[in-house]
């Protein structure tokens, strides 16, 4: 097992990838230098390969399906995660990659928002969801990481074989944040200065689009991850609706002694018999996921023993 992987995933970045490619060869020179070339229409795939990189194909479009393919196939104590556009800058690129092969942590973010993000990056809309889904995440799930959605990041070993990649797309780094503060991996953010791509290359995100995809993830696994708050508060919030139109129906009858509003008073049934309903489902769906939760904990045991195992005949070898 090689210490240090470092996996580019790209389309269609001609531009950049070179230089990507030099920068990490100069902070890394015995690094294995990966490239994952998601169908690109460029010269993308045959640039990396004459820089000196490993170039695989991914078939399945989309920036999840490469880090599945990225994490499945290749096996490093450290794998430094890096977007092919030249936007990242290298120098904390070290440091990242000792927090990780020391033990000290399962994965360094590359915080962008803290330093030159908001200025170099012009776009409203972006800027706007990038604050939006980290105070999202960070209120939901009771953390403080500062840049959800970069894709500059180092993880453990334990981390990537253990992670179950379920989105396809630009969501992929929210699923992978929000898996490693619900799973308790050991998070440290590290600032990372951000610069604008190079003239001719652009990007492929889509504000809207993309912003709708990550806000859906959030929303599905905090339904996932905690099920109890989720139908809890549905509950909460139909009880509430329940009891706001029943107080009405409830004073009449108290005053004539009829009941008015038939209608009005078996809807309040209906709603108060969901709002129990959704309670329950969350009670039932909360245990499920704390059984889920110790069958993960003792696969993250077998993992990390597997690794041990790796290690120590490399060294007996």
């Amino acid at each position: 097992m090689d210490d240090l992987a470092i996996l580019i995933p790209c389309f269609n970045e001609e531009v950049t990838i070179e230089k990507v490619i030099r920068d990490c060869r100069n902070v890394f020179p015995d690094g294995k230098i990966y490239v994952y070339d998601n169908n690109s229409t460029d010269q993308t795939a045959s640039l990396a390969e004459k820089a000196g990189a490993i170039v695989k194909k991914e078939c399945i479009q989309g920036k999840g399906a490469v880090v599945r393919s990225m994490f499945r196939d290749i096996d490093a104590r450290c794998y430094l995660l890096v977007d092919g556009d030249d936007t990242y800058s290298l120098e904390n690129a070290k440091y990242m990659v000792d927090e990780v092969l020391s033990g000290n942590a399962d994965m360094v973010i590359g915080d962008r928002l803290s330093t030159t993000y908001f200025e170099r990056n012009t776009r409203r809309f972006h800027n706007f969801g990038n604050r939006l889904v980290r105070d999202t995440i960070n209120r939901l799930f009771h953390c403080d990481i500062k840049d959800i959605m970069t894709g500059f990041r180092t993880v453990s070993f334990e981390f990537a074989k253990t992670f179950p990649v379920l989105t396809n797309g630009f969501e992929i780094e929210t699923e992978m944040t929000i898996h490693a503060v619900y799973n308790h991996f050991r998070i440290k953010n590290t600032e990372v200065n951000y610069r604008n791509r190079p003239a001719g290359s652009t990007s492929k995100l889509n504000t809207l689009s993309d912003g709708s995809k990550v806000i859906k993830t959030i929303i599905s696994l905090y339904k996932n991850y905690k099920p109890l708050q989720f139908f809890g508060s549905i509950s909460l919030a139909l009880a509430l609706l329940s009891v706001c139109y029943f107080i009405p129906v409830f004073q009449d009858y108290l005053k004539t002694g009829l009941v008015k509003r038939f209608p009005t008073l078996i809807v309040c049934g209906f709603v108060m018999m969901a709002a129990m309903c959704s309670l329950f489902s969350g009670l039932i769906l909360s245990n499920e996921e704390r059984n889920a939760r110790k069958s993960f904990e003792l696969y993250r045991h077998v993992i990390h023993f597997y690794e041990k195992d790796i290690n120590h005949d490399q060294k007996s070898a």
